[in-house]
């Protein structure tokens, strides 16, 4: 496996370095010992999958507040998906800042997004699934959410005349630095 830091303090791609043969091929993309050498959770307590029917289809951002902030590590396994952090830890010196990386079943990158930063997503064809792990139990008093389009980040999503986006992402309020814990 191949870290590479982002632009986003304690996220990093994890690219995946096969072994290739005339059967195709062999990749790690998981080490405790290469995660915990970075300072990286290595505890997971849960596996989640998402479906995507349709290309243009947003999730996000979410993420959880203490003592449920969560670690993912993020792949996508069908389809394509642009992927987006966004640093919401008022102590990061990265805080405010978002990253964003195209994720694909071709490409087989992973992206480990640290506790406290916002994370979401948009599919870039019809069928895509994104599965990761997270090292918190799902909480609903410890959910937070980042409007996708709020202008304060920014976020240079790819173009789509057909954006779906559920009614619970889109109601999300306009981040306020400082109150949202």
């Amino acid at each position: 496996m191949k870290f590479v830091e982002t632009a986003v303090a304690g996220a990093w791609l994890v690219e995946l370095e096969p072994l290739v043969d005339h059967r195709g091929f062999f990749a790690r993309v998981w080490s405790d010992d290469a995660f915990a050498e970075r300072g990286l959770t290595t505890r997971f307590v849960q596996c989640n999958t998402a479906y995507s029917q349709r290309a243009g289809t947003v999730r996000g951002l979410h993420y959880q507040v203490q003592p449920f902030a969560d670690a993912k590590l993020i792949r996508c396994i069908r389809g394509a998906v642009f992927d987006v952090i966004v640093d919401v830890r008022p102590e990061s010196p990265t805080y405010l800042r978002w990253w964003g990386v195209k994720l694909s079943e071709d490409n087989r990158r992973l992206l480990y997004v640290p506790p406290g930063c916002a994370h979401g997503y948009q599919a870039l064809c019809d069928d895509t699934e994104v599965m990761y792990p997270v090292s918190a139990p799902y909480a609903a008093s410890a959910e937070r959410g980042v409007r996708w389009d709020d202008p304060l980040f920014g976020i240079e999503w790819p173009d789509t005349v057909d954006r779906l986006v559920s009614a619970k992402d889109a109601a999300w309020p306009d981040f306020v630095p400082g109150g949202q814990v």
